[in-house]
């Protein structure tokens, strides 16, 4: 009877905002074992650039995070000035001139920070968002720590991917507060056309909506010409992400930020209240601020190397695909992956188990990002090209089989 009580009480201890399934899953388990062995995997699913064989300024970089002025405490809520006016030089020199105001920016440690921030400024618990899937599974745990719940709106594959506008009316309720869009959507590479976003705008002003857009890999777009940033939104209230994990290929210096655009009214009131949520938690630190303009400068060099890379593996890809007919790639316009249309013979789960046991090749199954069914696996552009070129042989020819 006491070891019942304990056990149920236990169960009390934490909150069911963190109750999430906790045991590895089959392909994690699979990945463990080939580590436990001893055995090396070609690793197609590459996320970190400082990883992949990239050339950096080690000498710039680590010398912007030696400054006298970071032994003086001086909180800013926003994020200090320089660092701010430092991310609106971005947006100046990267985007046709385009001004965002340093009063409009709120820096943050990351973009899944800047996501808890905006969660917390637009609900209430159990309010809505509408997400779009297939997209990165990192929304659900934001959300649950943020009591939101996500009703997800899907994105059509015909020739290109295009947002269901027809779903996302369908979703919409009185509990709705914001859209969710990724621009361009990882994994898929698509970018939001400037149809897709007046009819969001016009969407949001119908139900008096927020958007929330990720930009973390808008900079990225395989044919080299520019796309829009959603921080020039002003026809619908805007909270758009980006940082330097992406822009700059440094994960490890922990800067971005939220931009805020929309009606100004609208604005202000949502400024005001964002600065008390940043002035709450304080997470920034100062050395890193201080050397944001220099690591946002360092965009121009790893950028161009980074889209190098991204458009060998790619042609590279194609030139495989070609000699074979089991499997093709679907349309993308930027970001560092690639969607592969395969045999749908077995799950996914089950193909990137077989591809890591057999070949030791590590690829992403479909499921893993809400792909509606089988028959889908996604590989990273950044990978190193030598290792691409292999990974992808192997897999192919298991394919064509």
């Amino acid at each position: 009877m006491m070891a019942r009580f304990v056990e149920e009480n236990r169960s009390k201890m934490f909150s069911k905002r963190t109750d999430w399934k906790l045991t590895p899953n089959r392909f994690t388990e699979a990945q463990q074992e080939l580590r436990a062995a001893g055995m090396e995997v070609l690793d197609l699913t590459v996320s970190n650039p400082t990883r992949a064989g990239l050339a950096y300024d080690v000498e710039a970089i680590l010398n912007s995070l030696i400054n006298p002025d970071a032994l003086d405490y001086d909180p800013q809520p926003k994020g200090l000035r320089s660092a701010r006016e430092a991310v609106a030089g971005y947006y100046r020199e990267q985007h046709e001139g385009f001004d965002v105001g340093p009063e409009s920016l709120v820096l943050t440690t990351s973009t899944s920070e800047g996501y808890s921030y905006v969660f917390r400024l637009l609900c209430n618990p159990n309010d809505e968002i509408l997400v779009p899937k297939p997209s990165y599974p990192l929304f659900e745990f934001l959300a649950d720590l943020q009591d939101v719940k996500l009703v997800p709106y899907p994105l059509v594959y015909d020739h290109g991917w295009q947002i269901d506008f027809p779903s996302l009316y369908k979703a919409v309720n009185h509990r709705t507060r914001a859209v969710v869009v990724v621009h361009p959507n990882n994994p898929t590479g698509s970018y939001v056309s400037d149809a897709e976003r007046r009819t969001l705008n016009s969407f949001c002003r119908e139900y008096s909506l927020s958007l929330i857009v990720d930009e973390v890999f808008l900079d990225y777009a395989h044919d080299g010409a520019p796309r829009p940033t959603f921080a020039a939104n002003r026809d619908a209230l805007t909270f758009t992400l980006s940082g330097l994990s992406k822009i700059s290929g440094l994960p490890q210096m922990k800067v971005a930020w939220v931009a805020t655009s929309g009606l100004k009214d609208e604005v202000n009131a949502a400024l005001g209240r964002l600065e008390v949520i940043a002035d709450t938690y304080l997470s920034m630190n100062a050395p890193i601020q201080l050397a944001t303009p220099v690591l946002l400068g360092q965009r121009k060099s790893s950028q161009p190397l980074l889209l190098d890379r991204l458009r060998s593996n790619l042609e590279e890809l194609d030139h495989q695909l070609a000699k074979q007919k089991a499997c093709r790639r679907l349309d993308v316009e930027g970001g560092w992956y690639a969607v592969l249309r395969v045999p749908a013979t077995q799950s996914d789960e089950e193909l990137a188990i077989e591809l890591l046991r057999k070949l030791s090749v590590l690829v992403h199954p479909g499921h893993f990002y809400d792909f509606p069914g089988d028959g889908y696996l996604i590989v990273s552009l950044i990978t190193p090209i030598e290792k691409f070129r292999e990974g992808m042989e192997r897999v192919l020819e298991l394919l064509h089989q």
